[in-house]
């Protein structure tokens, strides 16, 4: 079961029907120990920075989800799930992400038309699993003001251009994130969810022949 993180905030039946529809078993929930207790998160994410983190807070949720990306679950974060990450955001001063990627999250300049919405292509810097099947220059469906700057370039598995070059999707460990949205992104977004899905499938097989092992 995948485990789609519900912290008031954001359109979820998208994901959860993409989802569904690539023959995932999902639950939405808000629930410490069902989120313990299943095989991969999402966090999807719409709305400010700083009231994603005071809701996660409220929900106990901020150190549930931190502990089992260290763990090395596989997590999948969708625009305000990848930023919430990294150390702050300029959109929230004072206020501490994740810091499972140090970097931070600024704003797009004044010169840019904010936020950057509509679809542009990513640039794939290496090859990852997540993107198997999908091609360099293919375009997916972005909505957002601030973009993610990671310190360390080793993390960056997709970049954006828009006016800058940004990261568009990190990865570390069993760690994914895009600040694109693949529910909306047609083909290639459902192409992505199911990578994902397959990928969650390959970790639970992994983890249940280590199981055996560990017990014969």
């Amino acid at each position: 079961m995948i485990a789609i993180i519900d912290y008031g905030m954001g359109n979820l039946k998208s994901v959860v029907n993409a989802c569904i529809k690539l023959g995932a078993e999902v639950e939405i929930t808000s629930e410490k120990e069902v989120i313990k207790h299943s095989k991969a998160l999402i966090l999807p994410g719409v709305g400010a920075f700083g009231k994603c983190i005071a809701n996660l807070k409220g929900l106990k949720l901020l150190d549930v989800i931190k502990g089992m990306i260290q763990d090395n679950k596989p997590y999948l974060g969708i625009c305000l799930g990848m930023q919430v990450l990294f150390d702050e955001s300029e959109e929230s001063p004072g206020v501490s992400g994740m810091g499972i990627i140090k970097g931070t999250v600024p704003r797009f300049k004044d010169a840019m038309k904010v936020p950057h919405m509509g679809w542009n292509s990513i640039t794939k810097l290496k090859d990852h699993d997540i993107f198997k099947g999908i091609k360099s220059g293919e375009h997916f469906y972005f909505v957002h003001s601030y973009y993610c700057q990671p310190e360390e370039e080793d993390v960056i598995v997709t970049t954006t251009t828009y006016g800058i070059t940004f990261a568009s999707s990190v990865q570390k460990g069993n760690l994914f994130a895009c600040q694109f949205h693949p529910e909306k992104s047609q083909a290639a977004g459902l192409h992505l969810l199911k990578n994902f899905i397959d990928l969650t499938r390959e970790h639970r097989h992994q983890n249940e022949l280590y199981g055996a092992r560990e017990g014969s």
